[in-house]
């Protein structure tokens, strides 16, 4: 990686930019700078944290207090494992107290105090496996999910949304009642819809832009609590 650092009069670093972009297609070019001067990448590293987006879930969690000791989560796409981190060091996992399940289709390296499991969890097996897993329901399911950007803002919002939904889906199999659910999302024509089945299905929800998100940035995040239960059966 080519870097230049700038500096100011006073020889303080300002910034990092890529000198560079050679072989290099923009919009990675642009994710790389961001990267660079981004403090909170910084800070994940210094923290040992796997990254950047574990702080989101720390600043939802200290606005909110949803993680408690001894709790059962299920991490929904789980790698490369931030959330899973943050998942266990709440719920005292790793003290043998809590249980997180860090569920991801390609798997990922172990995490101190979870259990991964390798599945894709839109599968029909999924939620079984998980909840023998857990020997119980569980009390709150964390989705960090998102698809592969394509460049288009309408495209990128429905195939974020898609999974919100699937992830939706999943956690009412798995949620006790009174539990709760924490899913990135991304504004869009399709977010109506979604809000309002997360409406019916859970007493309560709102919507966060921690400040660790990019102020550029279109997601948010759905946080529901108080699940109602599996819907009654035709």
């Amino acid at each position: 990686m080519n870097e230049k650092r700038e500096k100011g009069s006073s020889g303080r670093q300002l910034s990092r930019r890529v000198r560079t972009a050679k072989g290099r297609k923009l919009s990675s070019t642009l994710w790389l700078g961001r990267q660079l001067n981004d403090p909170f990448v910084a800070e994940a590293k210094r923290q040992g944290y796997r990254s950047r987006a574990a702080f989101k879930l720390i600043e939802i969690d200290d606005k909110l207090r949803l993680l408690k000791p001894g709790q059962r989560v299920v991490d929904l796409g789980a790698a490369p494992g931030g959330w899973t981190q943050v998942a266990v060091a709440r719920t005292k996992a790793d003290e043998g107290r809590g249980k997180v399940i860090a569920v991801d289709i390609a798997g990922m390296l172990a995490v101190p105090g979870a259990e991964i499991l390798k599945l894709d969890f839109l599968s029909p097996a999924a939620s079984a496996a998980v909840k023998r897993a857990l020997d119980g329901p569980v009390d709150i399911v964390l989705s960090d999910m998102a698809s592969s950007s394509t460049g288009h803002p309408d495209i990128d919002h429905l195939r974020v949304m898609n999974l919100v939904e699937a992830a939706l889906l999943f956690a009412s199999e798995v949620l006790r009642p009174g539990g709760s659910f924490i899913a990135k999302a991304r504004q869009g024509s399709g977010e109506k819809a979604l809000v309002d089945d997360i409406r019916r299905r859970f007493a309560a929800m709102r919507r966060i832009k921690p400040p660790a998100s990019r102020a550029e940035s279109a997601e948010f995040f759905i946080v529901a609590t108080g699940f109602r239960g599996p819907p009654a059966k035709a």
